[in-house]
């Protein structure tokens, strides 16, 4: 299962998750910058968790419960593994680092040949995310060094990202669940 956000900075273009738990953590920080067409400052980062913000019925820390229950019953062989995608990274100019559109098919590659057991991947402080040479890039105009870029943890960027996190997190009170803590706790513990 993939989820996605729009941020220049950051959020690699494809990260998966260290377990089921840890991809509800993504999933439920993830968000996307704003544009000139949204409401607020440009850049200014909007959490959507899920990218389910308008669509949601419900109180987001009972779903972030529900899909934490979801992982709880199930056989962990049998769960999906989830991913979290972001086609919209930029250079220091403000140049996006990968082309998208079609070519986001050669990254669902790497995803599908991970979920058999087929592709490396590099783990970071994050979760996993693809070693250059794992993506096909024959025909594309992409440098290796574009694309160690758009795949590249900075942990001095992720480390500013926690207290955004925790004030995030802050508007759900006591129904956010505690698994959303400790997994944010052991993020910061990879960081450190």
């Amino acid at each position: 299962m993939l989820f996605g956000g729009r941020r220049a900075t950051t959020v690699p273009l494809v990260t998966e998750s260290r377990s089921w738990q840890h991809g509800v953590f993504l999933a439920s920080l993830m968000g996307s910058e704003k544009t000139a067409a949204a409401a607020g400052t440009v850049g200014e980062v909007r959490r959507d968790p899920f990218a389910m913000l308008p669509f949601c019925g419900y109180h987001m820390g009972d779903y972030f419960a529900h899909w934490l229950r979801l992982g709880a019953i199930s056989d962990p062989a049998k769960l999906p593994k989830l991913y979290y995608v972001n086609w919209f990274r930029k250079d220091a100019e403000g140049s996006f680092l990968w082309p998208g559109y079609g070519e986001n098919s050669r990254i669902l590659k790497w995803v599908i040949e991970r979920a058999e057991g087929r592709a490396a991947a590099v783990d970071t402080p994050i979760g996993f995310v693809p070693p250059v040479d794992a993506i096909d890039t024959t025909g594309l105009d992409v440098t290796p060094e574009a694309l160690s870029a758009a795949l590249g943890v900075d942990p001095k960027e992720w480390l500013q990202e926690l207290p955004l996190v925790a004030e995030h997190y802050d508007q759900f009170g006591g129904r956010l669940p505690g698994a959303m803590h400790e997994e944010l706790a052991e993020l910061t513990k990879r960081l450190s």
